[in-house]
């Protein structure tokens, strides 16, 4: 099976967004982000606005020499689901571990408007951390309970 990882636009700009995580460049990660997008994360409160977010990851990413790369895509409509590897140093080891996870991208036109990130970082590992933090699950039709 061969893993889809290109040869769609919404690929590329998770591609782009994922260069500029990668090597902090905030140009570049506003470049793929509509005004008002919301990253929802499992471990901790979403981030809300472009500007918020490549602040962020301009400021996270260098502390645990965070890296990126997307494994595996789906797209369909205006949403696209990816598995990603992050590269990393936890500071509880100070050895290069490999995370993985899963997002789901909603776009507006050619730019993400909202992340959510699926992931199970075992040094967060937390009954609070089993769900994204501040997602309107009921709101938005999702079984609660």
């Amino acid at each position: 099976m061969r893993l889809r990882q290109d040869g769609h636009p919404f690929i590329e700009v998770i591609q782009t967004y994922y260069q500029g995580c990668n090597s902090q460049d905030f140009a570049l990660m506003m470049s793929t982000f509509t005004p008002d997008i919301v990253h929802y994360f499992v471990d901790h409160s979403a981030v809300v606005g472009a500007e918020a977010l490549a602040n962020y990851w301009c400021k996270v990413a260098p502390k645990t020499q965070a890296n990126w790369e997307l494994d595996h895509a789906v797209v369909q409509e205006s949403e696209a689901v990816i598995e990603w590897s992050m590269r990393w140093v936890p500071a509880q080891t100070g050895a290069v571990e490999i995370l993985r996870g899963s997002e789901w991208y909603v776009f507006e036109g050619q730019r993400i408007s909202e992340i959510r990130s699926y992931h199970c970082n075992y040094y967060l590992n937390a009954v609070e951390n089993r769900e994204l933090h501040g997602f309107d699950y009921t709101g938005r039709g999702y079984r609660k309970s």
